[in-house]
């Protein structure tokens, strides 16, 4: 649990959260980061069901799979130094934060209009940047966007249940990082959406700043 990249990417999966507190809570239940539960909410809004949009969902999943091929590519360009690769997708996304920061600053943000979908648009490319890096990284149950395989494999693999018990602080850590973001997205949103957002990117940057120094170090 000390090694720089881990809690790295501990830090990713709290902003996650805020992420999508923002995105379902402040822009029209729609996930930004959490893929699965866009899947899901497209089909109840395809179904009619809940007044759950369409448009959202797919304007998430394909902005998503944007950022997915923008790590892909990071991937390929700068796998095997793992510091630098993380360093380019934290300022690619920070950038992207504060696009979608300003943008929620200046335009009037109101369900099912175009700013809305510019603003989860680009939310979703970071957060697919996000996770094809850290599935490149490919830190153990730390994918930083969802959190269903980690809270799997702390309780099937946990001693209680006969399991080795491995990871146990690992997985624990990331689905109260997870949660603890989204408590903290909710509440934020509860003064701004900019707020909320403007704490999303700056916490990136946090991130970065605190990462590549203590990655040298223990290199």
């Amino acid at each position: 649990m000390r090694d720089p990249l881990t809690l790295a990417l501990l830090a990713l999966t709290f902003g996650s959260g805020i992420v999508d507190a923002v995105s379902y809570l402040g822009l029209g239940r729609v996930f930004t980061a959490n893929m699965t539960g866009n899947v899901v909410l497209l089909g109840f809004g395809i179904a009619r069901s809940g007044g759950l949009p369409v448009l959202a969902p797919v304007v998430s999943l394909g902005s998503f799979a944007v950022g997915a091929a923008l790590g892909g590519l990071l991937g390929s360009k700068l796998g095997g130094r793992r510091a630098a690769h993380l360093s380019a997708a934290l300022s690619l996304q920070a950038s992207l934060f504060a696009c979608a920061t300003v943008l929620a600053a200046v335009l009037t943000l109101r369900v099912g209009s175009g700013a809305d979908y510019v603003v989860i648009g680009a939310l979703a490319v970071a957060m697919g940047l996000q996770t094809a890096t850290a599935r490149r990284l490919a830190v153990p149950d730390l994918p930083t966007t969802v959190v269903t395989q980690t809270f799997t494999g702390l309780v099937a693999d946990s001693r209680l249940f006969g399991g080795p018990g491995t990871g146990t602080i690992r997985r624990g850590s990331a689905v109260c990082a997870m949660l603890l973001g989204a408590v903290s997205g909710a509440l934020l949103l509860k003064a701004s959406v900019v707020l909320a957002l403007a704490v999303a990117g700056g916490l990136t940057l946090v991130i970065q700043a605190v990462y590549l120094p203590a990655s040298r170090r223990v290199s």
